[in-house]
C-alpha cells in the first residue's frame, strides 16, 4: 500500500500537528512584531503557507490564536525549567540551574519577550482574558517552587535572607530585560546584542550577578547570621 502521507501538503488537514505548529510559529512572529491589534491573520496564513480557511479551522479567530501563542510561550518555559525545579539538586545548584535554563529558553526564542511584554502592558491597562489562566497554570507553580528553593537555601545557610517576593521578580527581570531592550542596546553599543559571543557573555553576567546577590560568602556567614 502506498504511503499516502507523502502526498499530503502542509496547508491541508492531513498533517495537523505540523500545520498547527507552522501557524503558531508564524503567529508568534506576527504578534511579536505587530501586537494583537496590528497582527493580520492573512499575513500569518501566508507565512505559515496555509490558506485562511485552514487557519480558522485550527483557531476560530485571532483572539483564540493569540491565546494559543501565549500558552505555547509559557508551556515552553514550564517544560524547560520543571526538570530542574523537581530535581534533587541542593538549593544553590538548583537555583542557578533554573536561572541558566530560563535564560537559555528566552535566548533561543527571541520572539518571546516582546509578546510577553505587550501582554503585561495590556493586562495592566484593560485587563487580559488570558492572564489568570497563565498565572494559575504556569507562573504561580514556578513561583512557589522557586520560593521553596530560596527558603531551603536560607535555612541551610547557603543563601542570604532574601525576600522571594522581591528577589524572584528581580531575577526574572535580569534575565528578560536584556532581550526586550536589544534594539536600544544595539544603538548604544553599536554591536549586535544577539550575537552568539554576546549571549554567552550575558548569560555569564546574569549568573554572576545572581550569585553575588544570593549566595553567602563564607567569611560573612557568621556576621550576617547575627544581623
Amino acid at each position: 500500500m502506498p504511503d499516502l502521507s507523502l502526498k499530503t501538503r502542509l496547508g491541508s488537514r492531513g498533517q495537523p500537528q505540523r500545520t498547527r505548529a507552522a501557524i503558531l510559529q508564524a503567529a508568534m512572529r506576527e504578534f511579536s512584531q505587530e501586537g494583537v491589534a496590528g497582527a493580520r491573520t492573512d499575513a500569518i496564513a501566508r507565512a505559515a503557507r496555509v490558506n485562511k480557511a485552514l487557519l480558522y479551522y485550527y483557531f476560530k479567530d485571532k483572539k483564540t490564536l493569540y491565546g494559543a501563542v501565549l500558552d505555547r510561550v509559557f508551556s515552553g518555559l514550564w517544560e524547560r525549567v520543571l526538570p530542574t525545579l523537581d530535581s534533587n539538586l541542593p538549593p544553590r545548584e538548583k537555583f542557578l540551574a533554573y536561572v541558566g535554563a530560563h535564560f537559555d529558553y528566552v535566548a533561543s526564542n527571541p520572539l518571546l519577550p516582546p509578546i510577553v511584554h505587550r501582554e503585561w502592558m495590556c493586562a495592566g491597562r484593560n485587563g487580559s482574558p488570558h492572564l489568570r489562566r497563565l498565572v494559575e497554570r504556569y507562573l504561580r507553580p514556578i513561583f512557589l517552587k522557586l520560593s521553596q528553593v530560596l527558603r531551603e537555601g536560607i535555612e541551610r545557610g547557603d543563601f542570604r535572607p532574601v525576600d522571594p517576593m522581591q528577589f524572584l521578580p528581580s531575577t526574572v527581570g535580569l534575565i528578560v530585560f536584556y532581550f526586550i531592550s536589544t534594539p536600544v542596546i544595539a544603538m548604544v553599543t553599536q554591536a549586535d546584542p544577539l550575537a552568539a559571543e554576546r549571549i554567552i557573555a550575558r548569560r555569564a553576567a546574569v549568573l554572576d550577578f545572581v550569585s553575588a546577590a544570593l549566595l553567602r560568602r563564607p567569611e560573612l556567614g557568621s556576621k550576617e547570621k547575627d544581623q
